[in-house]
């Protein structure tokens, strides 16, 4: 097989072809000789009892585990499952990491590889219902993004960072409109990203992020 990672399938496809995906990567998983550097290069913790190794890792605020080599995930908080979709961004971004720490430059979306490829369907699946739904009351952003362990940026009217996984911080920036002028947003990311997860992935990620924010804001506002 070769050395690359199978694409997140789009949320229409079937989900055999999330099985698919998440099988090829965890062929992948058991392929890796050093789990332990890899912990080091994802920041996640290896555990070993009874002789068989667990990777802890965390997504969004939330404890999952990872079984070594079959690479079962399993949530360590009962309220946080997780979706196939979450399970393959665990795996890829495990996989993925080359260890980088965050450059501190922040870039936009159409800086990533093939960035302007996908610019639409981002646009589309994340800025847009940002927008639709926190670009007249930007602080709701704020509020409800400290449930995914987010915190306050300085860009924008209003802007967060969400650490989706520790080397990951994804920042939702939103400038309020009017009677006049509409609602803009941004998603920025740390130039470093590519490290972590192809831009395939980054796309599903953050729209997955964006729509747990507008769940929140409807069920807990």
């Amino acid at each position: 097989m070769e050395d690359r990672l199978f694409p997140l399938p789009e949320q229409k496809n079937y989900e055999q072809a999330y099985q698919l995906a998440y099988k090829l990567a965890c062929e992948k998983l058991a392929g890796i000789t050093d789990i332990d550097e890899q912990c080091r290069k994802s920041s996640a913790q290896c555990q070993t009892a009874a002789g068989k190794k667990t990777v802890i890792l965390k997504y969004l605020n939330q404890p999952y585990q990872i079984s070594i080599p079959d690479g079962e995930i399993s949530s360590m908080d009962e309220n946080e499952p997780g979706t196939m979709r979450d399970k393959l961004i665990m795996l890829h971004y495990f996989l993925s990491a080359k260890g980088t720490v965050p450059s501190g430059k922040l870039i936009t979306f159409r800086e990533l590889p093939e960035g302007n490829v996908y610019q639409p369907t981002f646009a589309k699946r994340t800025i847009k219902p940002l927008v639709d739904n926190f670009g007249k009351e930007p602080d709701g952003l704020l509020l409800y993004s400290q449930m995914l362990g987010g915190y306050k940026a300085d860009y924008g009217d209003t802007a967060i960072t969400i650490n989706a996984f520790s080397r990951v911080p994804i920042t939702i920036v939103v400038w309020q409109g009017d009677d006049e002028f509409a609602s803009q947003g941004n998603v920025l990311f740390d130039a470093n990203i590519s490290d972590y997860l192809p831009t395939e992935d980054i796309t599903v990620l953050c729209e997955i992020i964006a729509w747990r924010l507008v769940r929140l804001a409807r069920t807990v506002g």
